[in-house]
């Protein structure tokens, strides 16, 4: 049941990365990875909201599996933010290679905290 899970979630969540990354980056004219970035912060906070569901506000556990492992590893992708991110410094966009790092980084950190804590505060 546990394999199902997470292949459903993912089922879901790798088109929803691979859509988004489209639609975000289209509405940039630069080489900064907006699509990678967006991804990854928004899957952090919403797994960070679902860990604090579950441990704090008495969801089910199967929530982590299917949302958390499933969708939410389908949704972020580190490989791409590395792949990107060597791909700038490689082009000579170092700025933006050390923008793309600290910006994933604070960014990913501060939504999984806010994520679990909106959902701390409210239940």
């Amino acid at each position: 049941m546990t394999v199902l899970l997470v292949l459903l979630g993912g089922a879901i969540g790798a088109p929803m990365r691979y859509l988004t990354d489209l639609f975000v980056q289209s509405r940039h004219d630069t080489v900064f990875p907006w699509g990678t970035l967006t991804v990854n912060v928004t899957g952090s906070l919403l797994l960070g909201g679902l860990a604090s569901a579950v441990s704090n506000a008495g969801a089910p556990a199967w929530l982590l599996t299917l949302v958390g492992t499933g969708f939410c590893g389908a949704l972020t992708t580190f490989s791409t933010f590395g792949f990107e991110t060597v791909r700038l410094v490689e082009d000579g966009s170092w700025v933006e290679a050390l923008l793309n790092v600290t910006a994933s980084t604070v960014m990913g950190l501060s939504a999984v905290a806010v994520g679990w804590l909106v959902v701390d505060l409210l239940w």
